[in-house]
């Protein structure tokens, strides 16, 4: 996997873009290990890396990217100013918004080289996958489908919020992820009310509420996924709100696809919760993009005014948090299409579900 046609196709301005972000390194030329940086031109590509990955990316990037070593004796910044200076680039890019201004103005310093700002550049690229980027989400979603369906058979009272986070994140390993997209969050009874609340020692008791947000990885990417169930039994309160989450989401689901800013696939959402009267109870987004990172850009929140983007991979997880109580999150994640969206998310959501 590399997205470098699209990289040179951004480069209008610039001659050049030094690329320095793990993640966009990764999303560039499809090698996630460097510790260096690439260095992609409108002709060429260069991978800067160290000999613990050099003979590793000469496998996974091809003919179309030069791999140079560094060491000690050969610092990756001298290596890259003398490339500079054989190819005859002076208008080189860099990552404004992922590096740090010390580390920004430093490679100025090093290169001699005042650099361009590339501003959201690989914001805007990575934000529509392509196919082979939307196929490994599906296989990241169906593994944490599988830890899931697995860890539901094994939930019962007296096990602890990290008890239970342990087996999803065991069973996501088992079945072939990567690591975790993120530290998972597995809440029960009152501390359901905290959207991102960690696990801690909690124990699950008859008539809670259990909450698990986790995702695994595939070629890198993300899954995303959140289930509120009961544990043992529920009153007539908590299968309420948990229909009005659910009325909520599929509201989303419905209005979501490209071509129409976020805010209004949120507000199709919150407008179900408050009609219900519980508004002041829901105070983050509908959802974000994800992919190589498990947030990324653009976001369906009531702030988004951009245009989604064809093929854009998002998640739908509106909730109702009571504090001091208990709360409902639901989330499923979906392609957004010129016509709708596609739900990539198969676990079942349709009722409040009962374990233990």
């Amino acid at each position: 996997m590399n997205h470098l046609t699209g990289i040179r196709e951004k480069l209008t301005e610039a001659e050049a873009l030094l690329i320095t972000d793990e993640k966009n390194q990764r999303y560039a030329c499809g090698f996630p290990f460097t510790d260096g940086c690439i260095l992609v031109s409108r002709e060429k590509a260069w991978l800067l890396t160290d000999s613990r990955y050099t003979e590793a990316a000469a496998r996974a990037v091809g003919s179309e990217v030069t791999i140079l070593q560094f060491d000690n004796a050969h610092p990756m910044a001298a290596i890259l100013k003398q490339l500079l200076q054989e190819e005859k680039l002076q208008k080189v890019a860099a990552e404004d918004q992922k590096l740090s201004h010390a580390a920004y103005t430093k490679l100025e310093k090093q290169l001699a080289l005042a650099l361009m700002p590339a501003g959201d550049l690989m914001t805007q690229l990575r934000a529509s996958k392509d196919a082979e980027e939307i196929a490994f989400m599906k296989q990241s979603q169906a593994i944490s489908e599988k830890a899931l369906d697995e860890t539901l058979q094994v939930i019962r009272p007296g096990m602890s919020e990290k008890e239970v986070a342990s087996e999803l994140v065991y069973r996501m390993l088992r079945f072939g992820s990567e690591g975790n997209a993120f530290d998972p969050i597995v809440v029960t009874g009152k501390n359901t009310s905290l959207p991102h609340g960690v696990p801690g020692d909690s124990i699950l008791q008859p008539g809670d509420f259990l909450t698990m947000d986790f995702g695994s990885l595939k070629g890198g990417y993300c899954s995303d996924m959140t289930r509120t169930v009961a544990v043992c039994s529920s009153t007539d309160e908590m299968r309420n709100i948990y229909s009005i989450v659910l009325d909520a989401q599929l509201a989303g689901i419905r209005a979501a696809k490209s071509g129409i800013p976020g805010c209004e696939i949120d507000a199709a959402a919150r407008r179900v919760i408050q009609d219900a009267g519980f508004g002041s109870c829901f105070g983050h987004g509908f959802g974000h993009s994800l992919g190589l990172d498990i947030h990324e850009r653009p976001n369906l929140n009531p702030r988004e005014k951009t245009p989604m983007p064809e093929n854009a991979v998002v998640s739908a997880e509106p909730g109702i948090y009571l504090p001091g109580r208990f709360g409902v999150r639901i989330e499923d994640v979906m392609i957004l299409r010129p016509d709708g969206s596609e739900v990539i998310t198969k676990a079942p959501k349709d009722t409040l579900l009962t374990v233990g």
